[in-house]
């Protein structure tokens, strides 16, 4: 592992019992997340984005989540090997995560001073008016106003963008070096967004963090990723710089994903969606999992599990049986 990289994934399994079996929501995922730069994973709900970010801070119920399989290597430990009183002085402290719902994340019984205290207190050991001065500093830097007035507020009292900068204060307290954000700006409006993905750009370049996006915004993706996985039914299917995936998309599924965006220049801006669905954990399909949705399907497609092949630039990699050489 390279001194820039933070975050060395290697073929992540996690599986979740339902009844007397167990499937995948996470099959073999690989990525590194290097020093300062954005990773984005991208795909439809349910292709197992979410799941990756809560296996890599192992905080799925277990049961019905069994133990995450292969290795995430972070500052020359296995985090899926060390114990959990280790994860807990590490999760929040040097991985922190920003949640999709921060209404859902923020406790609605206790002021949000009061939970960024809790921080304050469990991972820098600041207490009294030293944990209140860098939780009043934690929210100037996220652009909240009257910060001393705030921390009295209950989330209910908060707006969506407060309480996500809220959230993102949260995160960032410990300044730690990976920062997982999931879908930071889903539940939020446009001018909004723009802020908030406006800030977390500003503290990554003033904190050297690496950032872990998970989206299904390619606008997202644009305006904050350096390097890009597209993800389908639990696995990658592609994997390059962001330049590769929005100039040189190879996987039908990344084609399909941009087809089905809006588009100005389209005559009548007619879409063109992905016919069919995410099938579930239950029911993957044999072969390439794309297939059965896939406009180039072939006979292999539906019978052989497709390799993954290099492409042209350095680091552009698709699975798909229609790149065999």
């Amino acid at each position: 592992m390279t001194d820039d990289v933070v975050l060395d994934v290697d073929h992540l399994v996690t599986k979740l019992r339902i009844g007397e079996e167990a499937f995948k929501v996470v099959d073999g995922l690989s990525f590194r997340l290097r020093r300062g730069k954005t990773l984005a994973l991208v795909g439809e709900s349910g292709c197992g984005k979410s799941m990756t970010a809560l296996s890599l801070l192992r905080i799925l119920p277990q049961p019905p989540a069994l133990p995450p399989e292969g290795a995430v290597q972070y500052r020359g430990r296995d985090l899926l090997k060390v114990s959990e009183r280790e994860m807990r002085k590490i999760r929040g402290a040097q991985l922190a995560m920003i949640f999709q719902d921060p209404m859902s994340a923020l406790n609605p019984v206790y002021t949000v001073g009061s939970q960024l205290m809790e921080v304050a207190q469990l991972h820098l050991g600041l207490y009294g008016d030293d944990a209140l001065e860098r939780v009043i500093l934690a929210l100037e830097e996220v652009g909240i106003s009257f910060p001393e007035k705030r921390i009295h507020d209950y989330p209910h009292q908060l707006s969506g963008g407060m309480k996500q900068r809220v959230m993102i204060a949260m995160a960032l307290m410990c300044e730690p070096e990976v920062l997982i954000a999931d879908e930071p700006t889903t539940a939020l409006d446009v001018t909004v967004q723009a802020q908030v993905l406006g800030l977390m750009r500003q503290l990554q370049q003033r904190k050297g963090m690496a950032i872990l996006l998970i989206t299904h915004d390619m606008g997202v993706v644009a305006e904050m990723a350096d390097d890009v996985v597209i993800m389908y039914a639990t696995q990658a299917v592609e994997w390059g710089s962001v330049y590769d995936i929005f100039d040189r998309k190879s996987h039908p599924y990344t084609v399909g994903l941009f087809k089905s965006l809006p588009n100005v220049q389209r005559s009548q801006g007619a879409l063109q969606p992905i016919k069919g669905n995410v099938p579930p954990i239950t029911r993957l399909p044999g072969g390439c999992r794309f297939h059965p949705r896939c406009p180039k399907v072939m006979e292999q497609c539906k019978q052989l599990i497709p390799s993954s092949f290099a492409l042209d630039e350095p680091q552009h990699e698709v699975k798909c049986w229609l790149y065999e050489t």
